[in-house]
């Protein structure tokens, strides 16, 4: 008998946040937690859920991994296949998650033990209109630049990673750059171009690769001598904004890059993307673009 995988009586408003933290902007994560979650079956197999959101079955194990491993659902073996269980908690709360995922603003007012709301006496309060803050989380199936990569379905988790500085020439080439990109310890990015095309238009990007010599999780400690490498990144004048990696990212690489994403577009009164290529969106592109990554 599986056993639940949150514990609501310990903080609910914890584990909403939790969930809306792990979603994040990522589309196809958000698609498969709204079919495990939709309607009244407790369990959805692999299939079930491909066939609701339109995503491939490698996908769907990819995004269902992560949301299970974030105790978000509870994996299982059904119909002779992977599949994922309803947690009673999220799925009462479902609604309200999907809610705070798509209002940022109304996130950052929702009270947690880790942030809780504290008033202050003679405290004044500065407003931003919602409509100038534009930060939105993309994949490099969103980016025009890599469609090639929406063809291509691998084994999750089976690559050989490349050096730091073939990987960065590859995505270069790809894009069409020219340019030629050295590293020194101050860079703001590794690659900066004006060649990545998004929904019909050509924006400036700024890159960060993470070679494989840095192991495990990627968290925001492993970027840069003193941890500041997305602070620098978010400083270069771009509106979209990457991270690759040869191995999982953290989610709090990702809280970091929003909350420095919504500063931007705060500021500029600009639309920015941010987003994250982990190890297995990398192997998709050495495959969609095997030319670009020869020596």
């Amino acid at each position: 008998m599986p056993l639940s995988v949150t514990d609501p009586r310990s903080s609910p408003a914890d584990q909403i946040a939790h969930a809306v933290e792990v979603l994040g902007r990522a589309n196809q994560r958000i698609a498969v937690f709204r079919a495990i979650y939709f309607g009244k079956k407790r369990v959805k197999t692999v299939n079930e859920i491909a066939t609701a959101t339109g995503l491939d079955r490698i996908r769907v194990l990819q995004e269902g991994k992560l949301l299970a491993d974030n105790q978000i659902v509870n994996q299982i073996r059904a119909a002779g296949m992977t599949a994922y269980e309803k947690d009673r908690f999220y799925s009462a709360q479902k609604n309200r998650i999907l809610r705070l995922v798509q209002d940022p603003v109304a996130f950052a007012k929702l009270p947690t033990k880790a942030r809780p709301r504290v008033t202050w006496p003679n405290a004044f309060t500065i407003r931003i209109p919602r409509p100038r803050i534009q930060a939105r989380y993309i994949t490099i199936d969103d980016i025009a630049s890599f469609r090639r990569v929406g063809r291509i379905r691998v084994e999750a988790g089976e690559y050989t990673a490349i050096p730091e500085s073939r990987f960065k020439n590859g995505i270069a080439r790809i894009l069409g750059e020219s340019g030629r990109f050295s590293d020194w310890g101050g860079e703001r990015n590794d690659l900066y171009t004006s060649r990545v095309r998004i929904s019909g238009r050509r924006l400036p990007a700024a890159f960060a690769f993470k070679g494989p010599g840095t192991k495990g999780v990627l968290t925001p400690r492993q970027m840069g001598k003193n941890g500041d490498q997305i602070q620098r990144l978010f400083k270069t004048a771009a509106s979209v904004f990457l991270v690759q990696y040869w191995g999982q990212v953290a989610e709090s690489v990702v809280e970091q890059m929003e909350e420095f994403a919504k500063a931007k577009s705060a500021v500029e009164g600009s639309l920015v993307f941010f987003g994250v290529i982990d190890g297995d969106d990398s192997n998709r592109i050495l495959h969609a673009y095997p030319t670009a990554f020869r020596r």
